[in-house]
């Protein structure tokens, strides 16, 4: 566990950030093998298949992760407060929630999964393979949960490298299970999504087992879990705003997905590929967004507010000097990195406009995600939601289609940008309008002052 109330802010928040950053390049690896595997062994029909799930898996998994971030704003509160018995009881709660929550979306996964792609309008020839991938997919969810759940825990607490160490071991045995399913068993799809089932059910055993026996604070009981109603309600308040603007964000993917999927399998392969090097360029902003999230949630439970300015600062400044990096990077070798994935000409051009067009502004969407990350640690999460919904049903998603019908599929890519210079926008003026200093849920008896400001100097 780490303090992130004492010391110099910045370096805090970056030697907070780092290990998360190669964890979620590690978690990137689940997506990136199968998609790497399946496109070079199988071919670019069952890699538009395996693209076109992620979406669908991205909207039923959306909600809960949503609502569980509540509990993760609380816990890391409540340890800022030092009060470890409110910890251990959100964390119970947050348990208890996961589990059944991860049956509702395997039963509803299963269900729904063959009408949705036929509403987005995927194409009959990928139709049959993402609908297995998808399903066997479903059989893990569980363990998704529950790892994820683990390392939010972690993150709220401090402690960002625990997780590290475990996602990293998972991550080399996806790879492995997936090449020997895929390529020597010749399973196709399901192969790989096998492959990621076991890997994810791996990683969350082994780190209860151990956390168990060492960790101080998280020691998981599943016979003497507590549900405590205060605290969920609590969650809720926090968390029903990100789980319903993860939901509408998964639901605004699909539509996007299906003004893709009109312009046929070349172009559903690229936009899939370039999607998994998207989100790696964006792992670092939404990293040092999650650090900061934690910083400000401690730093506000210890009623240090001056603290919440100094790390917002260094962690735009961190985060907006990488993001210029890796646009240089993404840019420069857009080609080479589709080529990685794909041997086909056409999927590997599409892709490069896509990467060229969206890669050059990277800063925007970092930006964006750090002042998110202040209002995320506060608890404040309502306002950040319409904002994100307003960005992407009313202006990415027209803009996507109306460009589309005169660019062509590269004006779906141009909408990307405009909706993220539109975020980044909206969320600066409401974080310099102070209202999510209010949203604190650990209360003292002298209040810490809304009309202080908070601006970047």
């Amino acid at each position: 566990m780490k303090d992130l109330t004492v010391g110099n802010s910045g370096r805090l928040i970056f030697s907070f950030a780092i290990p998360m950053l190669i964890g979620n390049v590690f978690q990137q690896f689940y997506n990136i093998a199968d998609s790497i595997i399946v496109g070079k062994f199988i071919g670019k029909e069952a890699l538009a298949a395996v693209g076109a799930s992620f979406p669908l898996i991205f909207m039923l998994i959306s909600f809960v992760v949503g609502v569980a971030m509540g509990t993760t704003v609380i816990i890391s509160q409540y340890f800022g407060a030092r009060d470890l018995h409110n910890v251990k009881r959100a964390m119970d709660t947050m348990y208890i929630f996961l589990f059944f929550a991860s049956i509702v979306v395997t039963i509803l996964g299963v269900l729904f999964s063959k009408p949705i792609f036929r509403l987005i309008n995927l194409p009959a020839d990928i139709m049959p393979q993402a609908v297995t991938y998808f399903n066997v997919y479903l059989i893990g969810i569980i363990f998704f949960f529950g790892f994820n759940g683990t390392s939010a825990i972690l993150r709220g607490l401090g402690d960002s490298k625990t997780p590290l160490y475990f996602l990293i071991i998972s991550t080399v045995t996806n790879v492995l299970l997936a090449v020997l399913f895929v390529a020597v068993f010749k399973w196709g799809v399901a192969g790989a999504a096998f492959a990621t089932v076991i890997s994810q059910a791996g990683a969350f055993i082994t780190g209860i087992i151990y956390l168990n026996r060492t960790h101080e604070v998280v020691k998981l009981s599943f016979r003497n879990l507590e549900f405590d109603r205060a605290i969920f309600k609590k969650s809720l308040q926090i968390g029903l705003p990100s789980g319903f603007q993860q939901t509408f964000v998964a639901l605004g993917m699909l539509a996007v997905m299906r003004i893709v999927n009109e312009f046929g399998t070349d172009v559903i392969a690229a936009f899939s590929v370039a999607g998994r090097i998207d989100s790696f360029a964006g792992m670092p902003a939404m990293n040092f967004g999650v650090a900061l999230s934690t910083f400000v949630g401690q730093n506000l439970g210890a009623r240090k507010i001056d603290r919440v300015k100094q790390g917002f600062k260094s962690t735009l400044y961190m985060s907006s000097a990488l993001a210029i990096f890796t646009t240089i990077m993404v840019v420069l070798f857009s080609r080479p990195l589709m080529g990685a994935f794909t041997s086909d000409p056409a999927v590997i051009s599409i892709g490069s406009h896509y990467l060229v067009i969206v890669g050059a502004f990277y800063v925007l969407f970092s930006t964006m995600f750090v002042i998110g990350g202040v209002m995320r640690g506060a608890g404040d999460t309502l306002i950040p939601m319409f904002i994100t919904l307003f960005s992407l049903w009313i202006i990415r998603i027209p803009l996507a289609w109306i460009f589309s019908r005169h660019m062509g599929y590269i004006g779906i890519w141009w909408s990307i940008p405009i909706a993220w210079f539109i975020g980044m926008t909206l969320s600066y003026l409401y974080y310099l309008k102070g209202n999510w200093k209010r949203k604190v849920i650990v209360r003292h008896e002298a209040p810490v002052p809304v009309s202080e400001e908070m601006t970047i100097e």
